[in-house]
């Protein structure tokens, strides 16, 4: 076996990603606090082409040179915007018809192998504070909320880990 060149992987330039087709979906981040997670949440929406990041309350934003760090110049690429207000953010993206779907353990939540995405429908996936999660007056708007089976004893994947897991399962679900 041998690791394919740069060349070979035909990477898009920044431009080319801007404006090629995405997928459809936008990413909202509640109150996270890493610059590390932010810019890993870059680098992921990147990787799958998201519509938009949406960097929630107190949540950083580029530049910064530890986002950069993580994103490696993903944050040149993806759209992102800031959103103070989460609760004016989610309701906006509820009256566009976007699915909103919480990244969370909660009552009544969908198994994430379960999870049924239409495809060609919007959805915003809402990933919460490292410590808190997503916020509960976020939790009691949102359409669906997909849980990621777990069998250790921590019951706790970082949150951005959580993203590419949930993100790869829903691109998959749309390439078929």
């Amino acid at each position: 076996m041998k690791k394919r060149s740069m060349e070979e992987m035909n990477r898009l330039s920044v431009e080319g990603f801007q404006t090629s087709e995405k997928f459809p979906y936008v990413i909202i981040l509640e109150n996270i606090r890493s610059l590390n997670n932010v810019g890993s949440f870059f680098r992921t929406a990147d990787a799958f082409r998201a519509e938009k990041i949406y960097l929630g309350g107190f949540t950083p934003t580029p530049p910064h040179r530890e986002i950069t760090k993580s994103a490696i110049g993903a944050e040149l690429a993806v759209a992102w915007e800031k959103a103070d207000d989460v609760l004016t953010l989610v309701t906006k993206l509820k009256d566009e018809a976007y699915t909103l779907v919480a990244v969370e353990q909660a009552h009544d939540s969908v198994a994430l192998q379960n999870f049924a995405p239409i495809k060609g429908e919007k959805y915003a996936f809402i990933f919460g504070n490292e410590v808190a999660g997503v916020s509960e007056e976020i939790m009691a708007l949102v359409d669906v909320c997909v849980e990621i089976p777990q069998f250790g004893t921590k019951h706790s994947f970082n949150v951005s880990v959580s993203a590419g897991i949930v993100l790869w399962k829903f691109i998959e679900k749309n390439l078929t």
